[in-house]
């Protein structure tokens, strides 16, 4: 299978500038290609996996990535449907250009012959001048073109900045920088970049150089409608100080049947057989969560490394009684029972029954005494005999966590200090 072919195969081309031609340029040698991010905020988020993932699979099939994080088009922002973004102050759009370089890192291998080059796009536009760019790059864009992108003709009503309207000129003028400075003959992005991304291409042309081609992934959404990437807690950072890895594991871990096998596709670096094997065994057993599990293991992996994979499989066991809490660090440990709900205490530690009720994990201290006299109540996966009984500090994990837990899937923590 050509790396196109697989491509296709994964839903991963949703349009193109040129098929015929791409697949002369994908499938024909070694090109060099870029994806750009803009830093918006201080981390990439699961919606950019997408891209990321895109990257690499391009690398791995023999193709030169420039990743490009936009330290210009990320003080402005490209238009949204709703209103005018807030302008971050540079500093702040810098220090955010960092973290996300460095994120990006684990993605692509930076030696070899295929090695991937990390650029900034304000390199080039921070030192040009207004005039020169009016003159070099704005007499090349045909306002009406402009206007006609849906996101700034659904904004014309309500009013929409030069700042924003401008946006489409700074990322084709990307393109056309990259093509001349590293010979760059590839651009894709997601499908909501389309508009820019054809005008890059035409901006290239116009310049008389070229040819470039150019292709979009789908945007990503859950088969029940919500946003893909999105919890109750909010987006899924790439960040761990932002999002656990234990926490980064279960949004995988709880993808919707429905969708997993779209996931896999789009993420895993599986082979289509290996997939399609995935995927008939998920559907024969689908209480295993099979696919759910291995995409889980491999992204956690490849975005947290090895370690901390294991630590949020260990801590997914563990806390539903299938494993020893003790292997838990307390970091993995913490985010885990966060994620639940970690009741603090300080001072002396109360009855068992009482932690139970004050935890959430029962209503009142009849039912905290029922479920115990039942035998549905654990703690640190020890069952509870004695609703009275005063939990010694020897029990603390790491000194200041215990973890509570009703029948097999309900749990809730505790974190204790003395003062």
């Amino acid at each position: 299978m050509t790396l196109v072919d697989d491509l296709m195969w994964r839903g991963l081309i949703q349009d193109s500038t040129d098929a015929d031609e791409l697949r002369k340029a994908l499938d024909g040698g070694s090109i060099t290609f870029y994806v750009g991010f803009d830093p918006t905020a201080a981390s990439l988020h699961v919606g950019h996996l997408m891209q990321v993932c895109t990257a690499r699979r391009l690398q791995q099939g023999g193709h030169k990535p420039l990743l490009l994080v936009g330290g210009a088009t990320g003080q402005i922002g490209d238009p949204r449907e709703s209103a005018e973004r807030t302008l971050n102050p540079p500093e702040v759009v810098e220090s955010w250009v960092q973290r996300i370089r460095e994120q990006l890192s684990p993605f692509v291998t930076y030696t070899g012959e295929t090695a991937a080059t990390l650029v900034n796009n304000l390199d080039w536009t921070g030192p040009t001048s207004v005039i020169d760019f009016l003159r070099d790059v704005g007499k090349h864009f045909p306002v009406n073109k402009m206007l006609a992108r849906d996101v700034v003709r659904n904004r014309l009503e309500s009013g929409i900045s030069f700042t924003e309207f401008s946006y489409q000129l700074l990322q084709s003028n990307d393109f056309y920088q990259l093509h001349v400075r590293n010979g760059c003959e590839l651009q894709f992005g997601g499908s909501d970049q389309w508009g820019n991304i054809t005008a890059g291409v035409d901006f290239v042309r116009r310049r008389g150089a070229g040819p470039v081609h150019a292709f979009v992934t789908p945007l990503v959404l859950k088969s029940d409608g919500t946003k893909f990437g999105k919890t109750e807690g909010g987006a899924v950072w790439l960040d761990a100080t932002m999002t656990s890895p234990y926490s980064f594991y279960q949004f995988w871990i709880n993808s919707d049947d429905r969708d997993v096998s779209k996931y896999m596709r789009y993420f895993s670096f599986k082979t289509r057989e290996e997939l399609e094997e995935l995927e008939k065994a998920t559907a024969e057993r689908p209480q295993a969560r099979l696919a759910q599990r291995a995409l889980a293991e491999e992204l956690t992996t490849l975005v947290h490394g090895e370690e901390a994979s294991r630590q949020a499989i260990a801590a997914s066991q563990a806390l539903f009684g299938r494993g020893s809490l003790d292997e838990l660090s307390a970091d993995t440990l913490r985010a885990a029972l966060a994620e639940a709900n970690l009741l603090s205490v300080r001072g002396e530690l109360p009855p068992v029954g009482t932690l139970l009720k004050d935890a959430g994990l029962v209503a009142s201290a009849n039912e905290a005494r029922r479920t115990i006299s039942e035998g549905g109540a654990y703690l640190n996966n020890e069952r509870i005999t004695d609703s009275e009984a005063i939990v010694p500090e020897s029990a603390l994990l790491h000194g200041r966590f215990l973890v509570l837990r009703r029948g097999k899937r309900t749990f809730a923590g505790v974190e204790y200090s003395q003062a």
